[in-house]
């Protein structure tokens, strides 16, 4: 009885050609960027003598303002999601598949799509052409920023709700509008709630970005005393920045938590 033989496997001709395009590529991208290799040595050492110089002693008699600017920063972030939320919540229900006509849903999913391509910065700076530099440029662009990312996210929602409730509802005879009241809204609400508190945390480390180019906030003072190299200072600000932010992102959670999950039984 002869053996089993395994016929060999042929190999396609285009990985190896794949991986010598991606070898090129990355090496190129380090040949291009002119990293001065020798310097790499001394990085560890640079970087603990500026943590020592911002953390050794924090300047803590800039707390106060430090505080204010937080505040305002906190601001920002929550302006711009409210006129996130109020924009793109409307744009994606109609964005969503059997709410919209064709040719609309495809319109609104490519400017979702733009706007997602934008950072925030750019966003800002071209918006500060016409308000100037004041916080509401920095939440006017986390609002517009927003519409793309709360956009798609909210038609993918509605997408994702099971199909009972919104049948029901169109053999009741509802418009488009009531089948959306209440075939999808009921079960879309916890997700979007969710979706909405966890823009507000992105917004919140949005907006100290934000402050980087001058429209307020806790970035803009981090920025001023960076170039002035009032190093501890800076330690105080990054400080005050890490544990707000954190703060932030634990209720947030809790509430998404608990939105999803509902209350937890004792």
């Amino acid at each position: 009885m002869s053996a089993l033989t395994v016929p060999l496997r042929r190999r396609s001709p285009w990985r190896a050609v794949s991986a010598v395009v991606v070898t090129a590529v990355v090496v190129a991208a380090f040949w291009s960027v002119q990293i001065s290799w020798g310097r790499l040595a001394d990085l560890p050492a640079d970087i603990g003598r500026y943590l020592w110089l911002m953390f050794s002693a924090p300047e803590w008699s800039k707390l106060p303002e430090a505080l204010w600017q937080t505040w305002r920063s906190i601001e920002m972030a929550w302006v711009g999601t409210v006129l996130g939320i109020l924009l793109a919540t409307p744009l994606s229900l109609v964005a969503a598949r059997g709410f919209g006509p064709l040719w609309l849903r495809g319109v609104l999913r490519l400017v979702f799509s733009v706007i997602r391509a934008v950072p925030e910065l750019i966003i800002a700076i071209i918006i500060l052409s016409v308000t100037g530099l004041t916080p509401l440029t920095g939440a006017l662009a986390l609002a517009v920023n927003g519409i793309g990312t709360l956009g798609k996210w909210g038609y993918e929602a509605v997408e994702a709700v099971p199909p009972g409730p919104i049948e029901a509802a169109r053999a009741a005879g509802g418009s488009t509008a009531q089948v959306l009241r209440w075939g999808v809204w009921p079960q879309a609400q916890p997700v979007f709630l969710s979706f909405w508190l966890y823009r507000f945390e992105i917004n919140v480390r949005s907006s100290a970005v934000l402050g980087l180019i001058g429209v307020g906030g806790i970035g803009d003072m981090l920025t001023s005393y960076t170039q002035y190299r009032e190093w501890s200072t800076v330690g105080m600000l990054l400080i005050v920045v890490i544990v707000v932010t954190m703060a932030i992102d634990a209720a947030s959670a809790a509430l998404r938590r608990r939105i999803m999950e509902g209350p937890r039984a004792r």
